[in-house]
């Protein structure tokens, strides 16, 4: 199933469920109890929002070999973390703005998963009991800044370097499902997950034993090798088999 944020002419944020091209309200909580309403609303007559308002945004670095030599760099012994403001975040179809302190800005095509329960030191095999769905994230990168200042804090933090969407899929295997981006329809990047150095649950039951997660929280598991690049003017396109597509446009401020 895929679950949507959206607003409308009216400026009112609403959740809601995908049925085909229409969608219906969701009364309650996404996390919790809800009951999903008649599929009523046409997709064309709003807007989509990043899909989850996450508390923390997690993200593993070098989790894909082929990422990690093109940068030269060895393989994580073990998921290397970084965190992403939840300021960074926009939707499908906004701007990313590359800021004036950057030379260089990057995408990063990424699988993300949205937790569902709440959780700390959850093992392995009981995973996937905490993740509510996924969706597509672009983990942008002022490559630039993130090598002058050894820590990514910055490179990774600026406004809107957090796209994520359109929506939230349920019904996904994350095991092997491609990932593609494409700058002006031109193919950048293309992996299958199976190629993770650590799987989602591996993922997931790391970050646990540092970290408690709470639904709503949002994992971004790494990037395949072919990043590159983005300049003024550019259309960034991340496709991953299975949940859709996530496009957005690059501007300066």
């Amino acid at each position: 199933m895929r679950f949507v944020r959206f607003s409308t002419k009216e400026k009112n944020e609403n959740v809601g469920w995908l049925n085909g091209d229409r969608i219906g309200l969701i009364d309650g909580n996404l996390f919790g109890e809800y009951r999903r309403l008649e599929a009523s609303i046409p997709m064309n007559g709003v807007k989509l929002l990043a899909p989850v308002v996450p508390g923390k945004i997690i993200c593993v670095g070098r989790n894909y070999a082929e990422h990690a030599q093109e940068q030269g760099f060895e393989i994580p012994e073990s998921p290397l973390l970084f965190l992403k403001p939840p300021s960074a975040i926009i939707g499908p179809n906004e701007e990313i703005v590359i800021p004036i302190q950057s030379n260089r800005v990057e995408h990063e095509a990424e699988l993300v998963i949205v937790i569902g329960k709440r959780g700390r030191w959850i093992p392995v095999e009981k995973s996937s009991e905490h993740i509510f769905g996924y969706t597509i994230g672009n983990d942008v990168t002022a490559r630039d800044l993130q090598y002058i200042d050894g820590q990514w804090t910055r490179g990774k933090g600026f406004d809107t370097f957090c796209p994520i969407g359109p929506w939230i899929e349920t019904d996904l295997d994350p095991s092997d499902t491609l990932i593609t981006c494409r700058v002006n329809r031109e193919l950048r990047q293309m992996a299958s997950t199976r190629e993770m150095v650590f799987t989602v649950n591996q993922i997931i039951a790391y970050i646990s034993t540092i970290m408690t997660l709470e639904p709503g929280d949002i994992v971004f598991t790494g990037t395949p090798a072919g990043i590159g690049p983005l300049t003024v003017g550019d259309a960034v396109e991340v496709e991953i088999e299975g949940i859709g597509g996530l496009r957005n446009r690059v501007t300066s401020d």
